[in-house]
């Protein structure tokens, strides 16, 4: 699915996305998961045709041959398998889908959703300079997202994000993302972002290094958020406890499904910190999942629940849109959300069909 516009981070420039999609069939009806893998294992050891490839060889048959899975066992069952998270997530979230739907209940209702609609913000990646970064910021604020959330990098940081509050003020919620970019010796450097009240500084350093992570929250008034290195929510625990964060960036595919993490954002009301989930340029399968996640009670800062028209000029289900800032959540059965047919087809390079028994 080519992307509206390219998307650059720290660790690259995506045009498109090469989605991998999940269909449970079950004598009930059928469910849908996406798995967020990239195409390349830059933002995380997975990627798209690998994920692929460990469903069909791997992860699929054993939910095949246990016969009657619903969605509390797929974890259970997969667990043998090592790693893997965002091709389990996809796997459960399709079970859980199927489940949902044959019993008329919808995510939202499942996971604990207290909010029939969820605040959206935007992530805005690096630009080539700052007018063009300001055009950008100024395009979605004109489109009334409530949150702000630029890409950082060495060289790419205090110039830019200096510019945006200075064209747009105080008012604008804004936060900052460097997807692992710095090390701990460019201290001063994210500490002089302080002057700028931003909401959180976004995973800076390496998803591995709790440690320093904590080492560097002492050094700057700046809430951190970690995003690559929670991984579950034991990886939670332990970083609230050393205080390597304060904030958490939930992300269920990195997290390895929905339901791990909604054990994140339980563990993170418990400690008193903030949750938001974010996005991985999902299609409407997986935005509908997310923006149910993000309608639970601890979920206080907007997330990156954007529009689809964000990222693509047809979407593979019916569009998500923005109104007075926000993005409701589906209602509908499961998902509340399906491929259109014709759409699907059309966009749809390849299918394997891995059939019980």
């Amino acid at each position: 699915m080519p992307l509206v516009a390219p998307f650059r981070t720290s660790f690259g420039v995506e045009t498109e996305r090469d989605v991998l999609l999940v269909r449970a069939a079950t004598p009930d009806g059928d469910g849908w998961g996406e798995c967020v893998a990239m195409s390349e294992p830059l933002y995380s050891p997975e990627y798209a045709d690998g994920a692929a490839d460990v469903i069909a060889r791997f992860l699929a048959p054993r939910l095949l041959a246990a016969g009657e899975v619903g969605p509390l066992d797929v974890a259970r069952l997969l667990e043998p398998v090592r790693g893997h998270r965002m091709a389990k997530a996809a796997l459960e979230t399709a079970v859980l889908d199927a489940w949902l739907r044959a019993r008329d209940e919808s995510f939202g209702s499942y996971l604990g959703a207290v909010r029939d609609r969820v605040p959206a913000g935007v992530s805005v990646g690096i630009m080539d300079s700052i007018p063009a970064l300001i055009d950008a910021v100024a395009g979605y604020l004109d489109q009334g997202y409530l949150r702000i959330k630029l890409k950082i990098e060495p060289g790419w940081d205090v110039e830019p994000v200096r510019a945006v509050r200075e064209r747009f003020g105080s008012e604008v919620l804004l936060q900052v993302d460097a997807n692992a970019a710095y090390t701990l010796a460019d201290a001063r450097v994210l500490a002089a972002l302080d002057d700028f009240d931003l909401l959180l500084i976004e995973q800076p350093l390496a998803e591995d290094d709790l440690r320093q992570h904590a080492e560097l929250a002492r050094l700057l008034r700046t809430p951190i958020c970690l995003d690559e290195s929670i991984e579950s929510a034991k990886d939670a625990a332990d970083a609230l406890l050393l205080g390597a964060c304060r904030i958490i960036n939930v992300k269920p595919g990195r997290v390895g499904g929905y339901l791990e993490a909604r054990r994140i954002h339980d563990l993170a009301q418990a400690h008193g910190a903030a949750v938001w989930c974010g996005g991985m340029l999902e299609t409407g399968l997986g935005r509908a999942a997310n923006v149910a996640l993000a309608a639970l009670p601890g979920f206080t800062l907007p997330g990156d629940t954007s529009a689809s028209d964000r990222y693509f000029a047809q979407d593979v289900t019916s569009p998500f849109v923005l109104e007075d800032g926000h993005v409701a959540v589906p209602t509908g059965a499961g998902l509340g959300v399906e491929p259109l047919p014709d759409v699907l087809v059309s966009l749809t390079t390849s299918t394997t069909w891995l059939p019980a028994g």
